[in-house]
């Protein structure tokens, strides 16, 4: 419609030679009854022109060679919008486009040939994926699948930071739930991680290793055995809700590979960086940033920035043309150190969109579910989706704008009502298939001959909905707003069950019966394809 549109006001330049440099923009009204587009083009072309808009809007319409099989309607309203109303022999082909290009209807090409680069999840290695990780890990899916929705080559990324004090402590931990299994008592640190997995896996080692890690180092067999068991186990959830990465990058190969030393030379030959109290600092005021921050403490070991930096560097150097970072809303202060860092080392930030969310409230019962990874009272990844089913688990995470507080109402997502939107959604999808079984039996066939019979509001509404779903799942992925999916998804639902309930299939003429039973099939195939983005399954039967 919008490129019809664009042809038609294209055509008419030539009359009308104000129209060939026009900011030409259509957006669907939000009344309906303004028509399928309008545009405000006679109202930014009165300052150049120097006349009353609706005077301009006069002109241009009267110059507009609209075919009447295709536009039932151009009105003038208001100040000076053009409103345009198409006909329903012309909408109707939507159908046809629907059905022709099934699991592909709504792809764009617009960034084919582009690499794209999503980092997320990330989480260390110290212990179970939690509900905590749950909005990253299911966005930052949700995301990739749009990006290669709208034409990307995209690669997955988890960055396993398996480096720093957190692993010091994690193999701290395991060794001491060893030492008591030897018999011994051992005061454990309120600081060390305290979850049964820290004491399951000391269990193994003792059952493969008895009492012959007495004085082995925590650093040693200890970390090892526990980062690769719950890296193991991180995986298996992670599968467990359809993700799979494309590759893990681990931050020991930043200092084994000289990045990290290599960063700081750069650093040092463009006199970023100083001395002061035994530690090196970064000059960020010299790169518009509010302080210097340390990049190596008194100690000698780097804080977060330079290895982020020096990952960062590899993500430029692998070629991606957009650099996606998922972090929550603790990082909002640190991630522009990090940008800083880039720029300096002469690559452009602007390559690089990071995501931040807000975190998650469970709520069970309607009371705040409290969490501490470091307590171990957390519910894991693994057990929230044991309780509610994956498809809940990535559609509650994928709901709500990334930048909302996210409450995670265990008790609706369990309920197989419409009050919960994935079952709403599923079962729309389940119920055209139940029609389809339905027209079967009494000899109705799916026909494309009589389309232009789909003339009430219901159907036309309906059919301009599925209509918008490339456009909105393109603008949903320039924007990486992953809920944008399942809002356009409900609305989508809703106009069919009202089609539905004031459409009838069963006892309708046959030409217009087998017309509906193409708009029902189109709009399964469109529920479907906006389900796979979210990667929420789409049942025949519930």
């Amino acid at each position: 419609m919008k490129q019809y549109l664009k042809d038609l006001f294209k055509k008419s330049s030539d009359k009308l030679e104000y129209l060939k440099d026009a900011n030409l923009v259509f957006t669907v009204p939000n009344i309906g009854s303004h028509g399928d587009f309008s545009t405000n083009v006679a109202m930014t072309l009165t300052k150049q022109l120097k006349r009353n808009p609706r005077e301009i809007a006069s002109e241009i319409v009267e110059n507009l060679e609209a075919d009447k099989n295709v536009i039932s309607s151009i009105e003038i309203a208001g100040p000076g919008f053009i409103n345009f109303s198409f006909t329903p022999q012309f909408t109707a082909q939507i159908i046809k486009n629907i059905l022709a290009e099934k699991r592909d209807f709504g792809k764009s090409g617009k960034y084919k040939g582009k690499k794209a680069l999503v980092e997320f999840v990330s989480a260390n290695p110290t212990g179970p994926l939690t509900v905590g990780h749950g909005r990253n890990a299911v966005v930052g899916d949700t995301l990739a699948n749009m990006y290669e929705w709208i034409g990307y080559d995209v690669d997955r990324e988890y960055y396993f930071n398996n480096a720093g004090r957190q692993m010091r402590i994690l193999g701290e931990s395991v060794k001491l739930r060893y030492l008591e299994l030897l018999g011994g008592t051992v005061d454990f640190p309120d600081t060390h991680y305290q979850g049964e997995y820290i004491v399951d896996i000391a269990k193994k080692l003792h059952t493969e290793n008895g009492d012959s890690l007495r004085d082995e180092d925590a650093e040693g067999k200890f970390k090892e055995t526990a980062e690769a068991e719950i890296f193991a186990d991180i995986k298996k959830t992670l599968k467990n809700i359809n993700i799979e990465f494309d590759s893990f990058y681990n931050e020991r190969d930043l200092y084994n590979n000289g990045d990290i030393e290599n960063v700081l030379k750069t650093f040092k030959e463009k006199d970023l960086v100083y001395e002061k109290e035994g530690a090196t600092w970064f000059k960020l005021t010299e790169l518009n940033n509010d302080q210097d921050k340390v990049i190596i403490k008194a100690s000698g070991e780097p804080t977060y920035r330079l290895p982020d930096i020096a990952y960062h560097r590899t993500k430029y150097e692998r070629g991606y043309d957009i650099i996606v970072d998922l972090f929550g809303s603790d990082h909002i202060a640190t991630y522009p150190d990090v940008l800083a860092g880039i720029t300096a080392l002469g690559y452009n930030p602007d390559l690089v969109k990071v995501i931040i969310y807000q975190f998650v409230t469970l709520l069970a019962n309607g009371e705040v579910v409290k969490m501490s990874t470091r307590k171990a009272n957390f519910i894991t990844l693994d057990e929230l989706a044991e309780e509610v089913g994956s498809d809940v688990v990535r559609y509650f995470f994928n709901m709500r704008s990334v930048s909302s507080h996210l409450n995670f109402d265990i008790e609706l997502a369990k309920k197989h009502s419409e009050e919960n939107p994935v079952f709403y959604l599923q079962y729309a999808h389940a119920r055209i298939s139940s029609i389809m079984n339905m027209t079967e039996e009494n000899k109705l066939n799916l026909s494309v001959d009589n389309l232009e019979l789909l003339n009430t509001d219901e159907e036309q509404n309906l059919i301009k909905k599925l209509h918008s779903f490339g456009e909105e799942m393109l603008i949903a992925g320039e924007n990486a707003e992953t809920h944008k999916i399942s809002h356009y998804l409900e609305e989508l639902a809703g106009l069919f069950h009202k089609f539905y309930t004031q459409c009838r299939i069963i006892g309708t003429e046959k030409k217009l019966a087998e017309a509906r039973i193409a708009l029902a099939v189109a709009s399964q195939i469109v529920i479907k394809n906006g389900l796979n983005i979210l990667g929420v399954t789409a049942p025949e039967k519930m």
